[in-house]
């Protein structure tokens, strides 16, 4: 197995994991299951990492700058996701927290932790739009993972601004949380075809250069 083969069959993994995560943890927030959604939602970072890279590896000389910040954003996202989750699945659900530590560490509560976790997934907007700049409009496959991606950038303002206006202090509420539910839903509709078109970016990649290869020996 040569690099570049081994390098397009990590990142459509990745996208596998991206695209089966973001569909679990919709399940999850349907059911609802707080558990299984904190813990697929620490996956979901490692499968985008994954992907990421496949798409700064193979940019060019004129995109290496905006591929690299997106990877620097991802693993910035994964950081911050990883603590947030990683608090949610031990001290949280294992540990008797009460007073202040419950309403600071319990992501239900929205407090800082969740504020923490909405930063998180700015910064993965921005990784998004910048990844989104290094890819050739070749195919409408392409062309639709382009515009998705830079799209998605657009959600790092609401993820980063709105926890300033102090709307989400009130988490416990029933009519919040459904709000809450309704707008991961939504993500989880928009971010699922990045998934999915990123495994068929790799899967193309990977079938044109058998053909390459094909046609230079046949």
């Amino acid at each position: 197995m040569n690099n570049s083969t081994m390098n397009r069959r990590i990142a459509g993994a990745g996208a596998l994991i991206v695209t089966v995560t973001v569909l679990l943890f919709a399940v999850c927030m349907l059911i609802p299951f707080d558990f299984g959604s904190y813990f697929v939602c620490m996956i979901l970072p490692i499968g985008y990492i994954m992907m990421t890279a496949g798409f700064c590896h193979e940019s060019d000389d004129d995109h290496k700058a905006a591929a690299y910040v997106g990877m620097v954003f991802a693993a910035v996202y994964a950081v911050l996701v990883f603590l947030v989750y990683f608090a949610q699945t031990t001290s949280v659900r294992l540990d008797r927290l009460n007073g202040q530590a419950l309403q600071i560490l319990d992501f239900s509560r929205g407090g800082l932790i969740f504020n923490y976790d909405l930063l998180g997934y700015g910064i993965m907007a921005l990784s998004t739009f910048f990844v989104g700049l290094t890819i050739h409009t070749k195919t409408k496959v392409d062309k639709w993972l382009k515009y998705l991606m830079l799209v998605h950038g657009i959600f790092f303002f609401s993820c980063f601004l709105m926890p300033m206006t102090g709307m989400f202090g009130a988490m416990s509420d029933g009519e919040t949380n459904m709000g809450g539910v309704i707008a991961l839903e939504f993500w989880c509709a928009y971010f699922t075809p990045v998934g999915i078109l990123s495994f068929l970016h790799f899967k193309k990649s990977k079938n044109e250069r058998r053909g390459n290869a094909g046609n230079r020996y046949g």
